[in-house]
């Protein structure tokens, strides 16, 4: 009988030890090194892996960048710099979403109107979130933003400030969802604007800081993206999504994938649950080109609801969008080795999907955006 239990017991682990996925022990696991290893910012080892390359300096169509920062008023001599990094880029317009408001907003207009480039850049407006807000500031805000959109505004950008670090009259953090913000949301349904905002961070940057964190090198660099105490993501989202389910009416553009693209999963749960609700791809790439196959799946099933955006403004950049959006290249470099470690593989959307990613879906969502050049 325990001959016969041993060897029932020996076939289990036999068969328990043989199942796919599984890792197994490595030889020679628990033993060091034997001399001194580099420290993670040394460490670059050289692929030998040879595959085909398909660099692509510039996008197949025009694009609307709707997620840029650039100063305001712009001077003229800029201006004509990041034109010409536009233009070896193939874009045709840029939405600096750091637009400001009152008689600065007017400032930054007048710039771009009186330039050669009017039809390349528009502005955002933005309010003011680091007064004391209290009763009545909403509906004083609301008042503001129409008169920057009557100026010429064709948004509102709010930044990530708004529910981690803004305070109330009374000192407390202010909420995204507060009521007291409604009449500001329900001004940019009325006045038939998006609003493109940023609630929180990537989640890993609330995360403990240990070797487990994907993000490790990061926040040792960056002191200001550690965000392990006050208020926690999930705490932010759960707002967030208040405040989008409570006005139907208003066009919100995430940045950032609302933080969700490590996650399709409950991206495209968000969207189906709010048609208001769109996304855009600044400074995410790193998490589209590590899942190829599930993002061009994504990229097709939500096509009309995904904006090109890239943020930070570095010509030398987009071509790593490009790469990964147009090509099906695979194992390649991102543009930020302490933002993501790991290679990018293309993700080879189709040309519809692409024109839409590019430039259809911002022209729908943002009224008064240029037309001009832009194919069917």
């Amino acid at each position: 009988m325990k001959h016969t239990l041993f060897l029932c017991l020996l076939a289990a682990a036999a068969v328990s030890a043989q199942q796919p996925g599984q890792i197994r022990p490595r030889p020679g696991q628990g033993r060091g090194p034997e001399w001194p290893p580099p420290s993670i910012t040394d460490y670059k080892p050289k692929s030998t892996l040879v595959t085909a390359e398909h660099l692509t300096p510039r996008a197949k169509f025009p694009v609307i960048d709707i997620h840029s920062h650039q100063p305001v008023p712009i001077p003229p001599d800029q201006f004509d710099k990041v034109v010409q990094g536009m233009d070896a880029n193939n874009l045709s317009v840029l939405v600096n979403l750091s637009g400001s408001s009152g008689e600065r907003l007017r400032q930054g207009l007048e710039a771009i109107r009186a330039s050669k480039y009017k039809d390349r850049m528009v502005l955002f407006a933005n309010v003011n979130f680091r007064e004391a807000v209290g009763p009545g500031f909403g509906a004083k805000a609301a008042k503001q933003l129409e008169d920057d959109i009557k100026a010429g505004a064709l948004g509102l950008k709010v930044f990530k400030d708004l529910g981690m670090f803004d305070r109330k009259a009374d000192g407390s953090r202010l909420r995204v969802d507060d009521p007291e913000l409604d009449p500001i949301w329900d001004a940019c349904a009325r006045l038939n604007v998006p609003v493109l905002i940023h609630v929180a961070e990537p989640q890993a940057f609330f995360d403990p800081i240990d070797t487990r964190n994907e993000r490790w090198l990061e926040l040792a660099l960056f002191p200001d993206r550690r965000h392990q105490d006050g208020v926690r993501f999930e705490q932010l989202m759960t707002e967030r999504n208040t405040m989008i389910k409570k006005h139907p009416n208003t066009r919100y553009i995430l940045a950032h994938f609302g933080w969700h693209a490590n996650d399709l999963a409950r991206a495209g749960k968000l969207l189906d649950e709010n048609p208001n609700v769109y996304f855009d791809v600044a400074a995410v790439l790193y998490d589209f080109g590590r899942q190829p196959r599930g993002a061009h799946d994504f990229f097709i099933k939500y096509q009309g609801r995904i904006l090109f955006g890239k943020d930070s403004y570095q010509p030398d950049e987009y071509p790593y969008y490009w790469r990964v959006f147009e090509t099906a290249d695979e194992y390649f470099d991102y543009y930020r080795d302490y933002h993501a470690f790991w290679k990018l593989y293309g993700i080879s959307l189709p040309d519809p999907i692409l024109k839409k990613l590019y430039y259809a879906n911002a022209l729908k969502v943002t009224p008064g955006l240029p037309t001009r050049g832009f194919p069917e």
